[in-house]
């Protein structure tokens, strides 16, 4: 073979390798950049300004950037700046990862629920839920279930509350080869649930009859890691009840650094008139930067009581 066309071939055959080779890989996804985990250091203190320059130098390079768009809006977020954190998190459900679908949906959804705005809340936990049962997760679809059913019921709408939360309950009970244990677990977090519920309805009678029904399957369940949420039950069901000296007493028993505990006890103390320990707590709640639905109810709160909403 001639010189000439021995290397006119070589440049043919790897013309043709290039243009058939996978398109380089995105940028990293799922938080493994180390400038998306210093973000999410600086969001956890409180740095928010600092957060979003070092997201910005991500995005600059890759707007595409499903973590630093998610990122982002949850900063955005911790800020109160709601309008400007939903086009960074719209953007991040548009360009998720498909395993990361869920996640991008019920962070959209925790952000309205700092509004209480409960259609839009609904709307993504919708989609959220629906994903997870086409793929037959059935614990992680009343798993999302149960988060709307919470945010409805703090947010004052009982009766959707009660809705999505026995539709949570039914879900996980189609979960195969579920286990006795874990069948228990789901018994607890209903009747954890419709004590909660009766509470917020002014039906104390109910409510204590549910928490004794909680009771009993969390004892059966033998699930030591739900042992913290009861004390939870019992201070909400007595805050609800007006029994503000019980419910600092359970709730002081209950997780301390859950934003939403905080706020109830800070509550509790307004009620019986110890305004200091109340601000004291509310100013402890607004140091917690978590993006979650019990931030969602418990930082607004706190803001408002000192005055600090944006």
């Amino acid at each position: 073979m001639k010189p000439n066309l021995c290397a006119a071939l070589l440049f043919l055959c790897s013309s043709l390798a290039v243009a058939q080779a996978p398109a380089a890989p995105a940028s990293p996804q799922g938080g493994d950049s180390p400038q998306i985990k210093q973000a999410q250091q600086l969001n956890s203190e409180g740095k928010f300004e600092e957060a979003l320059a070092v997201l910005d130098q991500v995005l600059a390079v890759s707007p595409q950037d499903y973590e630093a768009n998610l990122t982002s809006g949850i900063v955005l977020d911790m800020q109160g700046d709601f309008g400007k954190a939903r086009g960074y998190l719209q953007k991040a459900i548009d360009v998720a990862p498909a395993a990361r679908q869920v996640q991008a949906l019920r962070t959209m959804a925790v952000s309205y629920a700092f509004e209480c705005d409960l259609p839009q809340v609904a709307k993504y936990e919708q989609q959220a839920y629906d994903s997870q049962m086409k793929n037959q997760k059935f614990t992680d679809a009343a798993g999302t279930a149960n988060e709307l059913a919470r945010i409805y019921l703090e947010c004052g709408d009982t009766p959707e509350a009660s809705k999505w939360y026995q539709t949570g309950y039914d879900t996980a009970m189609r979960q195969p080869n579920l286990s006795e244990a874990d069948h228990d677990l789901w018994q607890f977090r209903w009747e954890n649930a419709k004590a909660r519920i009766a509470a917020r309805e002014g039906k104390p009678k109910q409510a204590d009859a549910d928490v004794a029904a909680a009771k009993v399957a969390l004892d059966k369940s033998k699930n030591a890691d739900q042992q913290r949420f009861y004390p939870y039950l019992t201070g909400y069901v007595a805050f609800y009840a007006g029994n503000y000296k019980s419910a600092i007493e359970e709730l002081q028993k209950a997780d301390q650094k859950d934003p939403f505990i905080l706020v109830l006890l800070a509550q509790a103390y307004e009620k019986l008139g110890n305004q200091a320990e109340a601000t004291k707590l509310y100013r402890q709640i607004l140091i917690i930067n978590a993006h979650t639905p019990s931030n969602a109810f418990a930082r607004p709160i706190a803001q408002k009581n000192l005055g600090t909403a944006r």
